[in-house]
């Protein structure tokens, strides 16, 4: 068993590779047994690293881009605050009347675009925007009195 260093390992990958990809069942067995011997990798490594398609490029995984940026992260902070710190799922129908009444009162003023989104999100978005102010915050807990 001779097995190579690394850097050998990836120039012995990528010439194999392009062979291995266009052979026959019969030759993919073939060159996959003297793979395998080469490196000392264990046959179904060798597989997943002979269908790869390109060994040494790193897979990037694509993002969306976001859409709820950090003025609407703080506006629905202040909005969570002024509830009294409830859920999601409670606070969002009281956005639309929350956000009047604050500004109407002069405690909030918010761009068009960052109330269209607030207005927008769901229960679960709003969740996921608060975690980091519920997480950082002291958290309050209810006292439950006895009779």
């Amino acid at each position: 068993m001779a097995v190579v260093n690394r850097a050998a390992r990836v120039e012995l990958t990528r010439a194999v590779a392009e062979r291995y990809r266009g052979s026959s069942k019969d030759e993919k067995t073939l060159i996959l047994n003297e793979f395998v011997r080469l490196t000392g990798y264990h046959r179904k490594h060798a597989l997943r690293v002979l269908r790869k398609r390109s060994p040494d490029r790193k897979s990037v995984s694509a993002t969306r881009p976001r859409l709820y940026d950090e003025a609407v992260r703080e506006a629905l902070v202040v909005l969570w605050e002024a509830s009294d710190r409830i859920c999601g799922k409670r606070l969002r129908p009281l956005l639309p009347l929350l956000i009047d009444s604050l500004e109407r009162h002069g405690h909030l003023e918010l761009d068009g675009e960052v109330r269209r989104k607030l207005l927008r999100a769901s229960a679960s978005t709003i969740d996921r925007l608060l975690a980091p102010a519920r997480a950082g915050g002291p958290q309050k807990r209810r006292q439950h009195h006895r009779r």
